[in-house]
C-alpha cells in the first residue's frame, strides 16, 4: 500500500470525507466549495489521488473510506515511531516527556492503556 501521510489540505479533505460517509461524489463537490472553496476539478483531484493511495473509493458515485480514521491515525503513529526512533516506543515516550511534563490524568491514563495490553 503506498504511503498515506497526507498534507494539510489533503487531511482537511480527508476528515469532511470521514465526517460525512458515505457521500455522493456530488454532494462532496458542494461540500468542498462550501467548507474548502474548491471548484469540482479539485475535489475531483484530491479524490482521485487518496483513492489510487487506498484511503478512499468512489463507486457508483459513492465515496467511502477504506482505512477508517482511527486506524489511519494509528497508522500515522506507528510510521513516525519507527522512522524517527527506530520503533521503540519507550524512547519515543521518553523524548515526549523530557519536553512536557504529564498531568496526573495522562500518567493515569497511560496506565489504564497498558493494564489493558497486559490483559
Amino acid at each position: 500500500m503506498a504511503t498515506h501521510g497526507l498534507g494539510a489540505v489533503e487531511a482537511r479533505f480527508a476528515d469532511l470525507i470521514w465526517e460525512n460517509e458515505p457521500i455522493g461524489s456530488g454532494e462532496l463537490v458542494k461540500l468542498c466549495n462550501r467548507e474548502l472553496n474548491w471548484k469540482k476539478p479539485t475535489t475531483y483531484t484530491v479524490l482521485r489521488k487518496l483513492c489510487e493511495r487506498g484511503i478512499f473509493q468512489n463507486k457508483d458515485s459513492v465515496v467511502t473510506s477504506l482505512i477508517s480514521k482511527e486506524d489511519f491515525e494509528g497508522m500515522q503513529c506507528e510510521s513516525f515511531v519507527d522512522e524517527t526512533f527506530d520503533g521503540a516506543l519507550p524512547a519515543f515516550v521518553a523524548a515526549f516527556t523530557k519536553r512536557r511534563k504529564l498531568t496526573p490524568s495522562e500518567i493515569e491514563e497511560l496506565r489504564s492503556i497498558i493494564d489493558s495490553c497486559e490483559d
